[in-house]
């Protein structure tokens, strides 16, 4: 029944993109994030949906989309640069069969990061955008944070739609992304015009942020509470009471305290101390030997190359001598280890002109946004006030996934390309209407209020063409 149910809401999906084409993008973002083929077992899972959907998507702004207004910014070019090059390793890689696995998702969340700015040309279409990707992140988090709240976390036991520890089902992806939506959910109460911000949608959102928090505490992620941390500090700076703010989050981590398993306290006690836990350990090997790699492959050696590695070291371990508790070193050999890092994820695979292009992206958006937000916080308009709050939102998302992503092999994650999409379109939107008000004020017109003609709020039918 659950098959049959996500196959038909897969096809209403793709079926109302006949009418307006925009839709498919929407469809595309809902398949790649919640993956219903690997929810289904039969007709869903039977379909190539995800593909289909990538081309419609394509077919569509290429045949009715109107291309008024499109440009293609430096990020987009950037991105083409770190797609081409990607590709030119892939054909070199130290495991190709390996990479070419990699390789054939890895080039797909690149290229619709690149065209998805392309077909937001509107406010409405940036919000759905936004919308759908927080909704369908949203079904895997509420689905976590009830089985959190009745009791059914811990680290690798908290079983989600799939039982696939990969994409955002994978505990710590998962984890860092719920944190890093918080900002665009709270944005939904305050600015949203496809829900109104009524009192049914303040009580979803601030139900969803609490969900968000629960799953970092349910998936025992320690890269999740390292995010809690950094949006706390980073929320610090758009809060008008701070003090207020910082006292009602101490109050909530201390009311938290009787509800939080013995579990999670053992586990985010070895984040200080990565020379007595297992996994740290060996993260530190593999990201001394990558360095070590790139010495000599300054190019790196494509998709997969930590399949190379073998290191040894040393590891303490608790041995009981008689009534006393003794820490002993071994040494342990270790090989193939992932890199658990999104740095040292590009800098093996991609050497240092990938780590370079891809340092380069993130850099450039969060000064984009940065620059979005100054520019439009100041705006009188009462209807141009979401370009700030949006632009802040996305840049505290970003740099949340930045800091996750130090401690986690997600360089390419699609959700966080989409993102990297959103932003881009917000800022070539920005953009537009600065160039708008420029030529009114060379032309000595009065100043028009900020819905210039075509946006999304003032057509919104228009928009979805």
């Amino acid at each position: 029944m659950l098959d049959l149910a996500l196959f038909l809401f897969v096809m209403a999906f793709l079926a109302i993109g006949l009418r307006r084409p925009f839709i498919w993008v929407l469809a595309y973002l809902y398949i790649d994030i919640l993956a219903p083929q690997k929810i289904g077992w039969s007709i869903t899972s039977a379909l190539p949906i995800s593909f289909i959907a990538f081309c419609a998507a394509f077919a569509g702004w290429l045949l009715t989309d109107a291309k008024k207004g499109t440009r293609f910014t430096l990020r987009q070019f950037l991105l083409c640069l770190l797609l081409a090059y990607c590709f030119w390793t892939t054909q070199t890689a130290d495991f190709p069969a390996e990479a070419l696995e990699k390789w054939d998702w890895v080039w797909k969340a690149l290229v619709f990061a690149i065209f998805l700015p392309l077909t937001l040309s509107t406010r409405l279409r940036i919000e759905g955008t936004a919308l759908i990707m927080v909704l369908t992140a949203g079904a895997i988090i509420i689905s976590a944070g009830m089985k959190t709240a009745l009791g059914g976390g811990g680290y690798a036991s908290l079983y989600f739609f799939v039982n696939d520890n990969s994409g955002m089902y994978e505990s710590s992806t998962l984890a860092t992304v719920a944190i890093a939506i918080i900002p665009l959910i709270l944005w939904f109460t305050r600015h949203g015009t496809i829900f109104p911000p009524d009192w049914r949608v303040k009580t979803f959102g601030y139900a969803l942020v609490f969900a968000c928090l629960l799953v970092p505490i349910g998936t025992e992620a320690r890269t999740g509470l390292l995010c809690i941390a950094v949006l706390a500090v980073v929320a610090l700076r758009d809060v008008k009471r701070r003090f207020a703010f910082l006292a009602a989050g101490a109050a909530l981590g201390l009311a938290a305290l009787p509800f939080i398993p013995q579990s999670y306290y053992e586990r985010m006690a070895t984040i200080g101390s990565h020379d007595q836990d297992q996994s740290a350990s060996t993260r530190v090997a593999v990201w001394t030997w990558t360095l070590d790699y790139v010495a000599e492959n300054p190019f790196g050696g494509g998709f997969d190359a930590y399949r190379g590695n073998r290191f040894t070291y040393r590891l303490p371990v608790l041995v009981e001598q008689g009534n006393t508790t003794a820490i002993e070193y071994r040494e342990v050999v270790d090989e193939a280890r992932a890199y658990h890092s999104a740095i040292f994820e590009m800098l093996g695979e991609q050497g240092w002109p990938g780590l370079i292009l891809w340092l380069w992206i993130h850099a450039l958006g969060l000064w984009q946004m940065e620059w979005v937000r100054r520019r439009w916080r100041q705006r009188a308009a009462h209807d141009a006030q979401w370009q700030a709050p949006l632009a802040s939102a996305l840049q505290v998302a970003q740099v949340i996934y930045l800091v996750g992503s130090l401690f986690q092999g997600i360089a390419y994650q699609p959700f966080v390309l989409m993102l990297i999409g959103a932003q881009i379109a917000l800022w070539a939107y920005c953009k537009r209407l600065d160039s708008q008000e420029r030529e009114v004020r060379r032309a000595g017109w009065p100043r028009a209020p900020h819905r210039p003609a075509g946006d999304a709020v003032a057509a919104p039918e228009a928009a979805l063409r």
